[in-house]
């Protein structure tokens, strides 16, 4: 008589069970563990951990030359071109 849940490991319904469940459960296993070191060692996504380093470097800089962390004139007027008053 044939096995009616074979899985194609063995003829032998309790090996071909065992060796089913032996699989899948390494299987899984490895995809967690694998997808986890992958999904750590990815580079730095969006560049937010570079964004901060850059920001904190910046306001070092601002502080030890004494000038205010925000400037309210992005660019400089007096270098911008601007159209003459109408």
């Amino acid at each position: 008589r044939q096995n009616p849940d074979y899985h194609g490991f063995s003829a032998e319904p309790a090996a071909d069970a065992l060796n089913m469940r032996a699989v899948f459960f390494t299987g899984v296993s490895v995809a967690i563990v694998l997808g986890t070191v992958f999904l750590r060692y990815l580079p730095d996504y969006g560049l937010q951990q570079w964004a901060r380093r850059e920001a904190e470097i910046q306001i070092r800089e601002r502080e030890s030359r004494g000038l205010p962390l925000l400037d309210p004139n992005y660019y400089d007027p007096a270098r911008l071109p601007l159209p003459p008053p109408e």
